[in-house]
């Protein structure tokens, strides 16, 4: 039987996929971007993460309207001395997730500069969603729901407030930005329609859609 660490080693070198999505998780350091990646990608949490060094990335991947879609979430340091690293990452990039932590200003402070990192470096078409990351940590607030709102609508950005650590937002925030970059490669690209669609209905899973038997009756 494989292990849980062949599984992933597996998925990331499959190359049996309709549609690979590179994505990204940026923000200052110690906002909870690791915490949140290893929530969404291995279910699990773990309190005491080291700052990560550079960059890593995790696969997932998931099925819409029948078609396989390959995630490739990049986790960046948020330190000022990996800036070179991690910027050139941007390019190619389909889509971000912009993170602060709602129990600290500064890293509130800092998203109009990784907002203009991001305009700066990667596509122009690119997908953000201000992620205020910590919703746990009601006690400790310090950046209001309203003020992290106000801020996504003045960027442009769609916005959500989570927490890794309940398990809050995890996945519904990689599945909007998923959706969000299909519906703008309708706009843009020729792409398959099945994939993109108008169905109200259609969302992501994590599991291959049923085969449908080919009897008639």
């Amino acid at each position: 039987m494989a292990s849980a660490n062949e599984s992933k080693q597996k998925d990331a070198a499959d190359q049996n996929f309709d549609y690979m999505f590179k994505l990204l998780i940026i923000g200052n350091s110690s906002v909870g971007k690791t915490s949140f990646l290893f929530r969404y990608a291995d279910d699990s949490f773990t309190p005491a993460f080291v700052s990560t060094v550079g960059i890593d990335f995790k696969v997932k991947t998931v099925y819409r309207n029948e078609k396989r879609v390959k995630l490739q979430i990049w986790d960046t340091a948020g330190q000022e001395r990996y800036r070179t690293i991690t910027t050139a990452y941007y390019r190619g990039a389909m889509g971000f997730l912009l993170m602060y932590d709602i129990a600290n200003q500064d890293s509130f402070n800092a998203v109009h500069d990784w907002a203009t990192q991001i305009k700066t470096y990667s596509w122009d078409n690119a997908q953000v969603i201000l992620v205020a990351n910590k919703s746990d940590l009601e006690d400790d607030r310090v950046v209001p729901t309203e003020d992290g709102r106000r801020l996504a609508d003045e960027l442009g950005f769609e916005f959500f407030e989570a927490s890794a650590k309940e398990n809050i937002n995890v996945k519904q925030v990689l599945e909007r930005l998923v959706d969000i970059i299909c519906v703008k490669m309708s706009e843009s690209l020729d792409v398959d329609p099945t994939l993109i669609g108008n169905n109200k209905n259609s969302s992501l899973a994590e599991n291959p859609p049923a085969q449908q038997s080919s009897c008639p009756c």
